[in-house]
Parts: C-alpha cells; structure tokens; sequence
C-alpha cells in the first residue's frame, strides 16, 4: 500500500513539476526561427517608409530594428502593414513586433507589451508657414471653414475626431502624400505628432511650418509594441538601455532627426 502511494505521489510531483516548466518563450522562438518580424506601415517618415521602387524599408525605425536583429543574432523581416489594419494583424501574430513610430496607448497596451518609451511628444499643427499664427489653439482651428485634413486609422485620426467639432475633417488615405496636400492649398493644416511637424518642415522649407512642436496639445510616447512575452520585452529594453548608454542610439537618432 506504501508502495503504491509513493508512486502516486511521485506521479503528481512529477506532472505539478512539468506544468510549472515554462513553454518556449517568444524570445525563444526568434532566435531559434533566426529571423525577428517586424510590422511597419512604411508610410511615416521620419519613422519608417517603404519604396517602391526598391521594395525596401528606410527610416529610423528600420534603422533601429536592423540594430535589434544584430544584438539577437538574427535576421529582419520587415513586414507591411497599416495604421487601420496595425491591432488586427497585430493580434493575428503577423510579427513579433511593431516599429516605425507607434504610439503607446492603453487599447493596444491590452493586445501587448510596450518597450520602453523611446520618445515623449504630443500632437501638434503643421500648416503653410504664411498661415502658421492662425492655428495655435485647438479653438483658433475648430471653426467653420477651416479645412483640417487626417490619415486614418490611427492616433491622429481619433485626436482629430475627439477635438474638431465645427471645423471640416478631411480624410486623406495616403499618409506619405497628405502635407502636399496642405502645401497645394487642397487643405489648411493637420494635427499629428511633433516629430513629423518638425520632418516635414525640413521637406517643405519655406512652405509648410509646424506650430509651437515644443508645446504640443497632449502627451504621448512613442515605444516598440511586443507581442505579449516577457522575455522579449526584457530583453529589447535592455538593448535600448545599452543603445542609449553607449551612444549608437543618438547616432541613429542624429541620422534622421538632427
């Protein structure tokens, strides 16, 4: 009888034991795959853009995910996707991580892991400079008349909806198109985040101005969107931590920024 429940008790020990082993993590399967997933919309300068011509990503994310995928030891696969289609490919596990100057937000915090934040900024107007003091206020550009033009599908559109009531909203789907379209007169200003008011100020010098980018209307931070693996997570922010330190982040921060 003895006998018998030792052997029992050995059974469950040795099932209570296998359960409480951990699968495979994510960060597991990347490096055992050899190759890291990378989603990108390719449409965000100076984030990410994908060329055509060339079927190739550029950018400081794609800078930044080259980086990562020598610090794993593996490859990079960049694959495309979109601002309205970003949480459901997210969610149908077509990447393990999402880069190319993706805000944090709670809706998205719910689906995955955030990195650590690698950029605090908010949103801001970028209007034709001879029209650049008429739109420092939400109020100043919520009124009739003022033609207010929005890529969808992402944090842009929703500030743009949750703020304008009174003036016309715009949709425009070409992301890497819509500041010509403010700089031919086809619309009066758009509300996105600082850093790309500040790019694209560079790409239309003289003609389109970003208003007040140090002051931008909310806050926000930009961070790397993981799937849900704790291991991944630790370890991409410790290579951001190490990057940050030992200075090649600001070398590739200064190559599209500065």
């Amino acid at each position: 009888m003895l006998r018998v429940f030792v052997s029992l008790a050995i059974a469950v020990l040795w099932t209570v034991v296998a359960h409480a082993q951990p699968a495979n993590s994510r960060l597991d399967e990347v490096i055992k795959r050899g190759t890291l997933r990378v989603g990108m919309t390719g449409d965000y300068l100076p984030f990410t853009n994908f060329d055509k011509a060339t079927s190739k990503f550029r950018g400081f994310d794609v800078d930044m995910a080259e980086a990562l995928g020598k610090a794993l030891g593996v490859k990079i696969e960049f694959v495309q996707t979109a601002w309205p289609q970003l949480m459901k490919d997210f969610e149908s596990d077509n990447f393990d991580i999402a880069m190319g100057g993706v805000s944090i937000t709670l809706d998205r915090q719910k689906k995955g892991l955030f990195s650590t934040p690698i950029m605090r900024e908010g949103k801001t107007p970028i209007a034709r400079c001879a029209d650049q003091g008429k739109y420092e206020t939400i109020t100043d550009i919520d009124k009739p008349g003022t033609r207010v033009i929005v890529n969808p599908g992402g944090t842009n559109e929703r500030f743009t909806k949750a703020n304008i009531k009174n003036a016309e909203i715009k949709m425009w789907n070409d992301n890497v198109t819509i500041f010509d379209e403010i700089a031919k007169g086809n619309a009066d200003l758009m509300m996105t985040d600082a850093s790309e008011t500040r790019y694209q100020q560079k790409q239309h010098a003289g003609v389109l101005c970003a208003v007040h980018p140090d002051k931008p209307f909310d806050f926000a931070e930009k961070a790397y969107w993981l799937q849900r693996d704790i291991a991944l997570k630790a370890f991409v922010d410790q290579w951001l931590h190490m990057a940050i330190q030992d200075g090649s982040f600001r070398k590739i921060y200064s190559a599209w920024f500065d």
